[in-house]
């Protein structure tokens, strides 16, 4: 699905926009005039973590749910989990902030790289070496299922280099082998009369 018949959600509307018309996310640094869209803002993620501020419009997010999208592996440890009706809770700490239910639905069909299992980044991230972005490396594909995904709430860590999250008690999973599966979702949540942003 193109990315501008996606129904965007007020909040990320009002974000700027890359050259292509593609809302750039709330932690995504600049270069210029130019989106790295494949690295994360220190201070814009230390922000959101502090604020309680959704990474994809950077707006506020009431006590409750927050959201994410996980690509294949964390989907399937999620899926495994839930089927052996255990706890699921991302030991292993991710860089990738949370945000609200339709951000996070409308970033998951948008993004090229979240959206289909084929898809590969086209840049890399400039610390691509560790294993908290090995994912983020020029070329990597997602592969598999991935998903979108509802947890409790969420733990971080700042740190002078990184802003840390972990996630806690999983309330809703929305899988996907490609994400416009999710159309009728993010439909249903941006019809809803007062949701939260």
């Amino acid at each position: 699905m193109r990315f501008e018949l996606v129904p965007v959600p007020d909040e990320v509307g009002a974000r700027p926009r890359d050259g292509r018309g593609y809302p750039v996310p709330a932690i995504t640094p600049w270069q210029g005039d130019v989106p790295q869209f494949a690295l994360t803002d220190h201070g814009r993620s230390a922000d959101c973590a502090l604020e309680r501020l959704c990474s994809v419009c950077g707006r506020f997010m009431e006590r409750g749910p927050v959201w994410r999208v996980v690509g294949a592996a964390e989907s399937a440890a999620i899926a495994g989990a839930l089927a052996a009706g255990q706890p699921y809770r991302n030991l292993a700490p991710t860089m990738e902030g949370p945000g609200h239910r339709a951000c996070m639905l409308y970033a998951a069909m948008v993004c090229p790289y979240l959206a289909r299992p084929n898809a590969r980044r086209r840049a890399s991230a400039e610390d691509a070496a560790d294993e908290l972005t090995s994912a983020a490396v020029r070329g990597a594909a997602r592969g598999g299922t991935g998903a979108v995904v509802g947890f409790g709430d969420y733990e971080y860590a700042v740190t002078e280099t990184r802003v840390l999250f972990r996630f806690l008690d999983v309330v809703e999973f929305l899988p996907h082998e490609s994400a416009d599966e999710h159309l009728a979702e993010l439909r249903a949540e941006l019809a809803k009369p007062s949701r939260p942003g």
